[in-house]
């Protein structure tokens, strides 16, 4: 069924090509034996360092404890053999003592078996289910695992960061081992949580889609864990709140924007989504998160989405003002997501500005920032920001035509000449066509169509090659810069209308 590997496992961050910037090809999991010849990448290369081995025995452990939660509820050979690979981590963990991993960063939450608490508490939400499947046939196992998910509970507690993501999933850990209601409804439990690190609107604080999902899940499982507590209604109530968030966000095509932090695309993310609800809700025109800072626009086959909102802690980008756009099926203009964070140069680009649809000046990053509403109505809304440079403050007006069409206008004002500019970042291929009295079209592949004109300032379209978004970096896109030369205003009005356009 699986053989379980022999060492620690390190940071899964660090499974990604330090070449191309993508995340290895998991191969081999349920080997026990990291992949000779070292861990394939999508562009040819073949990676053996001691960071890449250890995230390969992460991704590995868990994909063992997955097959045996599968096992768990299986036949009674299936049942036996998931109980002795059950009993041999038990062996494993109690040989580990109670000395957190000796090869973690500095900044880390310590575990045993990994290098993260996080990541061993994911893994032990797992273990733990399959444990109570089977009767609990390793209680000095769980209940080492539920130790080691309170004592690191505490520590952030104590820390003041009771709100952390990481908390979410350390309950659901002590939850899915020992099945005590404690760690719902006690102090720090899940409960609690709920209402700490979401906002009324229902988003998670940090408001990336990723970890969003990820909390969500957790509660889910911590719930699922304790049969027959009763789920204060307020607690229910915030959980099908953070549903609706994704059933929103999801377009009807089944695409799911990833906001902030978090992976662009992922076979791994789209299983872990499969634990949730994203059907996609009924669409309203108008939708705004105000705790979160987003306002979505639906119409014409079209989704819009303009970030305005906190910056989001470590998981935010610097895209205060974003524009991203898609069909039902599209990602024309999507947030790019963000590749596994050992890659700290790739990282670093795209959590910049220069990654995003908003807009520069003098080609620097924004701020650390959060915009504000400025008004909201049926089929329009206006959002601005007067923080992310100094001297200089933006307002983005969106609105839906009846006929479909919606228009974009952004207006940058600043307190001396600067170079602004207004980005325009594709996940498709992009055709750019100028006219002589300075209009621009673009073709949006497959199916919209832009205008845009630009008042205040002379500007112009400056297409480049760029990155894609983050789950191949090689992948090249035709990114613009719409800029104004040493501007001190300038508007940018686009519209855009899904339809084919011929360039010719």
């Amino acid at each position: 069924m699986a053989v379980l590997p022999a060492e620690r496992g390190g940071w899964w961050h660090h499974y990604v090509c330090p070449a191309h910037g993508v995340e290895l090809e998991h191969v081999g999991l349920l080997t026990g034996e990291f992949p000779s010849g070292g861990a394939p990448c999508a562009h040819g290369c073949r990676v053996d360092t001691a960071d890449v081995r250890g995230a390969w025995t992460v991704l590995a452990h868990q994909a063992c404890a997955r097959a045996i939660l599968a096992a768990a509820g299986g036949s009674p050979d299936e049942r036996a053999a998931a109980t002795a690979l059950l009993r041999e981590y038990a062996d494993r963990y109690a040989a580990l003592g109670t000395a957190a991993h000796n090869g973690a960063a500095g900044w880390m939450l310590r575990g045993r078996l990994f290098q993260q608490a996080l990541t061993e508490a994911i893994w032990a939400v797992t273990i733990g289910r399959a444990a109570r499947l089977l009767g609990d046939p390793v209680p000095e196992l769980t209940a080492g695992l539920a130790e080691a998910a309170r004592v690191a509970r505490d520590t952030l507690v104590a820390e003041g960061r009771f709100r952390s993501n990481y908390t979410a999933w350390l309950d659901a850990a002590g939850a899915a081992c020992t099945g005590k209601p404690e760690w719902l409804d006690g102090p720090h439990g899940i409960f609690a949580h709920v209402f700490a690190a979401t906002h009324a609107d229902g988003w998670e604080w940090e408001a990336s889609t990723y970890y969003h999902s990820f909390v969500l899940r957790a509660y889910r499982h911590a719930i699922a864990a304790v049969p027959g507590v009763k789920v204060p209604a307020t607690v229910r109530g915030r959980i099908d709140t953070m549903v609706d968030v994704l059933r929103v966000l999801v377009t009807p095509g089944g695409l799911l924007p990833s906001l902030h932090d978090g992976p662009y695309r992922r076979a791994e993310w789209d299983r872990e989504l499969a634990e949730l609800n994203t059907t996609p809700a009924p669409r309203r025109v108008v939708t705004v998160y105000r705790d979160a800072g987003y306002a979505i626009l639906h119409g014409g086959g079209l989704q819009a989405i303009v970030d305005y909102g906190p910056h989001g802690g470590s998981h935010g980008h610097l895209d205060t003002l974003s524009l991203y756009l898609y069909g039902d099926g599209v990602p024309w203009q999507p947030d790019p997501g963000q590749v596994p964070y050992g890659h700290a140069q790739w990282r670093l680009y795209y959590a910049s500005t220069a990654a995003h649809p908003t807009f520069s000046v003098d080609g620097l990053d924004q701020a650390e920032c959060a915009g504000e509403l400025v008004s909201v109505g049926s089929d329009e809304v206006t959002v601005a920001c007067g923080t992310a440079y100094d001297g200089v403050s933006a307002v983005r007006r969106l609105a839906l035509a009846p006929d479909g069409t919606l228009r974009d206008e952004l207006t940058v004002t600043a307190d001396r000449p600067r170079r602004i500019a207004a980005h325009l970042r594709p996940g498709v291929p992009l055709t750019v066509r100028t006219d002589p009295d300075g209009t621009v079209h673009t073709g949006w592949e497959p199916g919209l169509r832009g205008t845009h004109t630009a008042s205040g300032a002379a500007a112009r379209f400056v297409a480049r090659p760029g990155p894609g978004p983050a789950d191949d970096p090689q992948r090249t896109r035709t990114n613009v810069d719409w800029v104004a030369e040493d501007a001190t205003a300038v508007t940018f009005r686009s519209t855009y209308r899904v339809g084919t356009w011929n360039p010719s």
